[in-house]
């Protein structure tokens, strides 16, 4: 979803789509190959197992594609002196805080695989990449899908007359369209290097954003609040997702839009 919004955000640039089974990051001989024959000035790095609740189960798989994979990227992109941008997710804090986490917060106390493998391929960015910069988001939804936003809109059908949507997990809902413009002011400052938060800015709980695409996508679905207990999955999901993005303050750039102004322009354009 990520990887079709930065396509059209960076139209504008000559680009390699790199995706299986052509490029395949767990074959560190057969990419470092590939990266080698393409000399990118650039490597933005989405490719990642995102299934959370698949990854409690397929544990192996989760730590060859987002850890081992990255290492694999990270590596060469090093060898052949490519900038590394890689994409991350929240999930790699524990969800305790009761304030939203900032990119100096440590990290790596996951609950889940998905997150700890998640961590794990950070860390592998940061020790074999230098010039490396890591983003990281959540809540994510975008053109096409598959999001939350989507789910809400199409069980808003009219055969339901509630929906129960959890009220108890607190975070930024972030557009595919917010990362990608915030990415391109990334790339534009060649200097820069590290850890960034790129969520939208304000908070809400899953109870709230459904509410919001409701309104906007001018649906008459009432909603029931409930907890996260009420819908146990395989990987406990965070309560708290929020992050600060403390990074592109203290380098001078611009803020993430508020995530209520994102969805607008997003349902405006989707549905």
């Amino acid at each position: 979803m990520l990887g079709r919004t930065l396509q059209k955000e960076f139209a504008d640039h000559q680009l390699v789509i790199a995706d299986l089974p052509e490029w395949d990051i767990t074959d560190a001989a057969g990419f470092s190959r590939k990266l080698r024959d393409s000399s990118p000035d650039v490597v933005i790095h989405c490719a990642a197992m995102t299934a959370v609740d698949k990854c409690e189960t397929e544990r192996d798989l989760a730590y060859r594609l987002n850890a081992v994979g990255s290492l694999n990227v990270a590596m060469a992109c090093h060898r052949l002196g490519i900038r590394l941008v890689a994409i991350s997710t929240d999930y790699v804090f524990d969800g305790a805080l009761e304030r939203p986490y900032h990119e100096f917060d440590v990290a790596g106390g996951a609950h889940t695989i998905y997150g700890a493998s998640k961590f794990a391929g950070e860390e592998c960015i940061r020790t074999h990449c230098p010039d490396h910069v890591i983003c990281r988001i959540s809540w994510l939804y975008g053109p096409g899908g598959p999001s939350f936003v989507h789910a809400m809109i199409s069980l808003a059908d009219g055969s339901r007359p509630v929906l129960k949507v959890v009220d108890d997990q607190h975070g930024n809902p972030t557009s595919t369209l917010a990362v990608a413009r915030h990415l391109r002011l990334l790339l534009e400052r060649r200097e820069l290097a590290g850890t960034f938060h790129l969520t939208c800015e304000g908070e809400a709980t899953w109870a709230e954003f459904a509410r919001e695409i409701f309104r906007l996508g001018g649906k008459e679905q009432e909603i029931v609040p409930c907890t996260t207990q009420d819908f146990p999955r395989p990987a406990p999901r965070p309560l708290n997702s929020r992050l600060e993005k403390r990074m592109l303050r203290l380098c001078g750039l611009p803020p993430m839009p508020h995530w209520k102004e994102a969805l607008d322009e997003f349902m405006k354009q989707e549905f």
